[in-house]
């Protein structure tokens, strides 16, 4: 997938700096371990570390457009860019002679052809940066769901950015400082778009291009979601996300490298994993896609319904898989290995921040790894659940109601507020207000429709809350999980043109039939077997052992020692009324998403400030 990195620098002479920028490049290895290069000239700096997809021999970058010191711009880019062959077909009538097979060149001539604006023909997931020689400036672009992350951070002179925090932060002039908003966003999980947690740190928004230049910076969006009447009807509309969904599945599978799926057994990872299994053969590939699901040892005896894991994935994963032709592999964990040090180490640090949701990003952790040994590539089912409309809290009137976002109604029922409260964390930091605040901009961003009022504007506001804000997390999560196994995850459902139509199909069609995701469903019936067409939703698998539980109270425990960080946000005896409580207050889906989740962080949180050395402005 590759990252990147690069510095900016009007006052200063950045040719003879170039270690600066390959030791800001070099944090991000992971997501780039099959080449990398840094090129600087006096006023900029651009590294890159490559993780090699489409034309591996071809696509090095820094990417000039005939040599490095031929005066045009270069580019540093991440990402994959679908349409580039349909782009390429139209610069070369243009007049544009390409040297390479890489879509990495067609962005770049895509540049030089339209300029900034060549941003809204782009359908893909990146982000990129390109420096102008021509007017000493700095474009920095993010694709427009935000699949691919971007950083930036000014400095007296010009700026820093790159793919990860780790990478601005290996700069010397960039402090790893964290305030109060900083902490809100960490503890309240908001997931503010630009909001980059580390002070002076901003994170460039989905949809957006930010240019710098001597005279400061300036932010364009290029595109956004809008409102407009759903003139199709069910039938057509049926029709018609299926047939966006067979052409971005397509467009996905091209690589020059393995591909697989990530497969879970819900509709999502289904349809995609049987969709690409469908391409294979339209295309008359000889070999199978590879689709791989993750369990416990010994879930199918200990397993145990709740409100929102009716019951075990693999059964479903399997049957799936034997229904749509892919060969399965299914990777199976122990409690040793989420709770592995090292691994918990290396998601702490490909994430940047403490916002750790416990053993599903360790397990995720050790899934990509599974993947990547032998893929390199992967598909993965993110944003239908916020574009279809599939989570619990789309069908509970609470939540519908509510004044706050819809998963955060969800939380406080389950006891994670009352848990943030009891440590005394929620008054600390002005939580409430703070929540109040988001919610409310948030709100005024929605796209509104002329003349839509009750239930379908309430449930369009719904929906684009969770596809600008619940989604960020997930995306983010995801991205740096599987980078830090060198596995590039490609997302289908994010693909724009699928979100500008299903956005504004009415919440009526949306729901047909009175269950989740009721249009997505009846798009790929064809392809799935129908215990999983009338399966309810089950989110990605959780350990449900008490051992595990066990040794994260131990981890709390630790905590107590003297010149703990976390003990300046939270004092002691407030650890220990967590500690105190029966071990079953954190059994079930209360415990995880309550109690259990608060304890998770903290841990992390003390974790992060030593590890990077943060300082916390509260």
């Amino acid at each position: 997938m590759c990252g990147l990195a690069g510095w900016v620098g009007y006052d200063r002479d950045l040719s003879r700096l170039g270690a600066t920028a390959e030791a800001m490049t070099a944090t991000m290895a992971c997501r780039g371990p099959d080449d990398e290069g840094v090129w600087t000239a006096p006023h900029a700096a651009l590294g890159h570390c490559r993780l090699s997809v489409i034309d591996l021999e071809g696509g090095r970058q820094p990417m000039h457009v005939t040599a490095p010191d031929d005066g045009l711009p270069v580019v540093v880019y991440t990402g994959e860019v679908y349409n580039f062959l349909e782009l390429k077909e139209e610069l070369s009538g243009l007049g544009h002679e390409f040297r390479t097979s890489s879509d990495t060149e067609v962005v770049l001539h895509a540049y030089l052809e339209w300029g900034e604006e060549f941003a809204e023909r782009l359908n893909g997931m990146y982000a990129l940066a390109i420096w102008d020689p021509r007017t000493e400036e700095l474009l920095l672009v993010r694709d427009r769901m935000g699949v691919k992350p971007l950083f930036y951070y000014p400095t007296r002179d010009g700026v820093l950015f790159g793919s990860e925090a780790k990478a601005i932060l290996a700069h010397p002039e960039a402090e790893a400082v964290v305030d109060r908003e900083g902490l809100a966003e960490i503890f309240a999980i908001i997931n503010t778009p630009g909001h980059a947690v580390f002070k002076g740190m901003h994170e460039v928004v989905p949809g957006t291009t930010v240019r710098f230049g001597k005279d400061g910076h300036t932010v364009r969006t290029y595109w956004e979601l809008t409102a407009h009447p759903h003139g199709d009807d069910l039938d057509t509309t049926i029709a018609h996300v299926r047939e966006l969904l067979d052409d971005i599945v397509r467009r996905q599978l091209i690589a020059d490298v393995p591909v697989g799926t990530l497969l879970s057994g819900g509709l999502d990872s289904s349809a995609l994993t049987a969709l690409a299994a469908k391409t294979f053969r339209d295309q008359g590939r000889s070999e199978r896609v590879k689709a791989f699901s993750i369990d416990f040892k010994g879930n199918d005896e200990a397993f145990a319904g709740n409100g929102i894991w009716q019951d075990p994935d693999t059964p479903y994963a399997v049957e799936v898989a034997e229904h749509s032709g892919a060969e399965h592999i299914i990777v199976e964990l122990e409690n040793a290995d989420v709770l592995d040090e090292s691994i918990r180490a290396r998601v702490l640090r490909c994430q940047d921040l403490p916002i750790s949701t416990g053993d599903m990003e360790h397990s995720l952790l050790h899934l990509c790894t599974a993947l990547k040994r032998q893929v390199t590539v992967a598909l993965s089912g993110e944003t239908a659940d916020e574009l279809f409309g599939g989570y619990n809290w789309f069908f509970d009137k609470e939540a519908v109601e509510g004044d706050t976002f819809p998963w955060y109604d969800a939380w406080q029922r389950l006891g994670g507020l009352d848990t943030m409260k009891e440590i005394g964390l929620w008054d600390r930091l002005g939580l409430e207000e703070y929540v109040k605040t988001r919610y409310a901009e948030a709100l005024a961003e929605v796209p509104r429709l002329e003349g839509e009022s009750g239930r379908e504007e309430r449930m369009r506001e719904l929906l684009y809350l969770n596809i600008s804000r619940w989604e960020n997390f997930l995306l983010d999560r995801k991205d740096r999980i599987s980078m830090a196994a060198s596995l590039e995850v490609r997302v289908p459902f994010t693909d724009h043109r699928l979100v500008e139509y299903v956005f504004n199909v009415p919440w009526e069609m949306k729901n047909f039939d009175g269950r989740e995701k009721s249009l997505l469903r009846a798009a790929v019936a064809d392809v799935l077997p129908e215990s999983v067409l009338t399966r309810k939703k089950s989110p990605y698998p959780s350990t449900q052992d008490h051992e595990y539980v066990r040794a994260l109270r131990d981890k709390v425990a630790a905590l107590l020692d003297e010149g703990s960080p976390v003990l300046a946000l939270v004092p002691a005896e407030s650890i220990q009324l967590l500690l105190d409580k029966p071990l079953e207050s954190y059994a079930g889906l209360g415990g995880l998403w309550g109690t259990r989740a608060v304890m998770e962080r903290l841990v992390e949180f003390n974790t992060w400030v030593t590890l990077y050395g943060v300082r916390v402005e509260a």
